[in-house]
């Protein structure tokens, strides 16, 4: 029994039907000869011989009497994996365009609170004749690092893959099931344990925040981020649906360490830099580009070296777009700037940022807000504090193979919510830059659109130099 963070419950008590709080991941995959039919089988198999190595998966939740406090993680009776890996084929022909609509009604889909909470389908049916595999797991169980790890578990380095025992029918040795007291004595420990770590951390917060008020000279003030209190208002901040949208576009990762290289830059400020062109281009296009520049709400890592709990430890710092600058290379460099002063104020903060607190009363509170938020379309109101959700993870870097396809391209998707309605997450895989853009279809019916622009935004990057050789 494992009782959930107070940021994981979070994702949990503000979920509802137009906003739900669940990642992915869409992987094109070469299917070797042997195993073009009846794949979905194989992948079934493979699950059932990693979940040993991935309890994660076989965890679901058991909720604290009256709701009153944050629910806990219990090991499942077994894992029904003929429910949790499925198959869906795509009509003729099998388009690009096909794929991504059927990935965005997937990511539409709340996940069954009842059982583990994840999914994957494997997708047949494409023009190419490979097989797409997305896959879907709650917030409330990782987060960006801790799927990378999830992936390790999953993902092997040859085809052949690492030596597992056999299947066992059950999949989970024994479930969990806690009585009343033992759940109330859960909730009553973990509350005191996070009263008593803020008393003992509150001398540590008060000389943190008299440090950043003496040092309020501008350099760690949001006027030096070129951040302001509210983000300006645009198509892209509304109160959404639970409609999702999804389009995917891969870049050379050598050509974007080409630009960060020439310009004093990071690989991620490159990618704000591309993010911030195709949506200067997207809102240009629509006569909806605003005055001031756009804010991107950034997750920042907390995770220490060596840490592989599978749970949420980060937290969100602003960064400005700098889309009022409408020459790129001077773009890039405001975003450099912008962004290394964010850091630097994260950085700051990070001893006394809290990825866990009481939760006591928070299920009903939270869910009540966000319901109220979402029936009075508060999102349509109430300024937007960022604009767009833009993360970057590293990922691996070599060949990957899932139960012994190979792995040709990946793509994340992420979440959307009321007043920001696009979410860019990227990562990296075998030499390229995968850029997955979630949507809400209330705020962009069309994400190829965005996806086309952020290849023009990485083009007018491009060196002189290079730009010549291609």
């Amino acid at each position: 029994m494992k009782t959930l963070s107070g940021l994981d419950g979070l994702f949990l008590h503000l979920e509802t039907p137009a906003t739900p709080m669940h990642v992915g991941s869409l992987s094109l995959l070469e299917l070797p000869a042997n195993r073009r039919r009846d794949f979905c089988k194989f992948v079934q198999r493979h699950y059932a011989r990693r979940l040993s190595l991935a309890p994660v998966l076989s965890r679901k939740l058991a909720g604290m009497p009256l709701q009153l406090a944050n629910p806990v993680w219990v090991q499942a009776d077994d894992v029904d994996l003929e429910y949790h890996v499925q198959r869906v084929v795509l009509p003729r022909p099998g388009t690009q365009a096909q794929l991504e609509e059927c990935v965005g009604r997937l990511h539409s889909i709340l996940l069954d609170r009842t059982r583990p909470l994840w999914m994957v389908y494997i997708i047949e049916g494409l023009q190419s004749g490979e097989a797409a595999y997305y896959t879907k797991i709650h917030h409330a169980l990782l987060d960006g690092q801790a799927a990378v790890l999830l992936a390790r578990v999953l993902f092997d380095l040859t085809p052949r893959g690492k030596r597992m025992p056999p299947a066992v029918a059950g999949q989970a040795s024994h479930g969990e099931h806690p009585g009343l007291g033992t759940l109330a004595t859960a909730a009553l420990k973990h509350d005191a344990a996070q009263y008593l770590k803020f008393v003992r951390t509150l001398p540590e917060i008060v000389r943190t925040l008299t440090g950043l008020r003496r040092g309020a000279d501008g350099k760690a003030s949001a006027r030096s981020a070129g951040t302001s209190v509210f983000a300006p208002s645009t198509p892209l901040n509304v109160a959404i649906t639970g409609d999702r949208g999804f389009a995917g576009v891969s870049i050379p990762l050598d050509q974007i360490k080409a630009i960060a290289a020439a310009h004093d830059a990071k690989i991620n400020d490159v990618v704000m830099a591309i993010c911030s062109g195709a949506l200067r281009r997207y809102l240009r296009e629509h006569g909806d580009l605003p005055g001031e520049p756009l804010l991107a709400a950034v997750p920042i890592s907390l995770r220490e070296p060596g840490n592989t709990e599978y749970t949420t430890q980060a937290t969100m710092t602003r960064v400005s777009l700098a889309t009022n600058i409408a020459n790129p290379v001077r773009r890039l460099r405001a975003i450099r700037d912008a962004s290394t002063a964010a850091k630097a104020a994260t950085g700051r903060t990070r001893a006394i940022l809290p990825t866990d607190f009481p939760s006591f009363g928070m299920p009903w509170i939270l869910h009540w807000l966000a319901s109220l938020y979402e029936r009075a379309m508060l999102g349509n109101l109430v300024p937007p504090l960022a604009n767009v959700v833009i993360s970057n993870v590293a990922g691996p870097q070599v060949p990957l193979y899932f139960a012994g396809a190979r792995m040709t391209g990946y793509w994340p998707l992420s979440i959307v919510q009321h007043g920001m309605g696009v979410n860019i997450t990227v990562e990296s895989y075998a030499g390229a830059m995968g850029f997955g853009i979630t949507t809400a279809h209330s705020a962009v019916s069309d994400p190829r659109r965005i996806a086309e622009h952020l290849l023009a935004a990485h083009a007018e990057l491009i060196p002189r130099r290079r730009r010549k050789r291609r």
